[in-house]
């Protein structure tokens, strides 16, 4: 900015200006608010970087919150040297992968999805990546696998891919997934429709699964405890529901994990009870559809 570089320490010994990394001041007093930190760790990684991963997930809204560390991307050629607070990533696509317009500088939401999940311990930590900003109506399940297909490696990329399926059609957390990846589709049932609004009064209620035909609902609960407003607002819709002939089964995670066969045999039960006309089918030698 052509600030005499006396005049800049004289500024820092006032007070006025604070140093947050060698070469880069806050031109104010006062703690630096979290987008001036994001700007210093960028702009302190060069003119090519940009913010990325949980940081450039925060900015866009689909991370949990803000990471103790800020993480950046700088071209895969570029030498930085490594700085406290600062998680330093390398690309060789970087220009790909570079929003063109945002500020701060940041990784587009499709890939930085994408530079989640796969970094994720798991494939249900992948998946949730990929859903959390199609949720938030951020991007859209083609853009996302457009982006993985131009990408020459990707773990779990045959995975993922049936995941986007999912997510196109309403599955939008890694126990829905888990749901109709082990309880439904390898057991032959019918397809249900996902995320189904049930209007109550003036009020709208998701219902995660609808088999429509069959009068059959299936709710996946997430967690052991629910507060108790949200859980009467649950009892409330599932009355509703009942009061219509459609009847609500429940599930947690042991039930489409560990025990994935025996509530595709309840469930497949209740359906034919309500005129399904199919059949389970097992999943594997050892499932107990085989032996009902």
């Amino acid at each position: 900015m052509g600030l005499d570089p006396g005049v800049v320490a004289a500024s820092l010994r006032s007070g006025r200006f604070q140093r947050l990394y060698t070469g880069v001041y806050t031109a104010f007093t006062g703690s630096p608010c979290r987008e001036a930190e994001l700007w210093a760790a960028v702009l302190r990684a060069g003119p090519d970087a940009v913010l990325s991963h949980q940081t450039a997930a925060e900015l866009d809204g689909f991370a949990p919150g803000p990471t103790r560390l800020i993480h950046v991307t700088v071209p895969l050629e570029k030498r930085v040297v490594r700085v406290p607070g600062i998680a330093l990533h390398r690309s060789g696509r970087l220009e790909k992968a570079r929003h063109p317009a945002r500020t701060p500088p940041r990784t587009r939401v499709e890939e930085t999805a994408l530079d989640l999940a796969q970094l994720a311990l798991t494939f249900d930590d992948a998946f949730s990546w990929m859903s959390r900003p199609c949720a938030k109506r951020l991007t859209k399940p083609p853009l996302l696998l457009r982006a993985m297909m131009s990408r020459s490696r990707v773990r779990w990329r045959a995975e993922l891919t049936l995941a986007l399926a999912n997510i196109a059609e309403g599955v939008l957390s890694p126990l829905e997934n888990r749901y109709v990846r082990n309880v439904e589709q390898p057991h032959g049932l019918p397809a249900a429709k996902r995320q189904v609004v049930i209007t109550r009064g003036s009020g709208h209620q998701y219902l995660d699964n609808l088999y429509e035909e069959f009068g059959i609902g299936v709710e996946l609960d997430g967690q052991a405890y629910h507060p108790a407003e949200e859980r009467w607002r649950d009892i409330g819709r599932d009355r509703a529901l009942a009061a219509e002939g459609v009847v609500v089964l429940r599930y947690g995670w042991r039930d489409v994990t560990d025990q994935a066969c025996e509530a595709a045999m309840e469930l497949g039960s209740a359906a034919q009870k309500r005129g399904w006309l199919g059949s389970l089918r097992p999943c594997g030698p050892t499932c107990p559809v085989a032996r009902s």
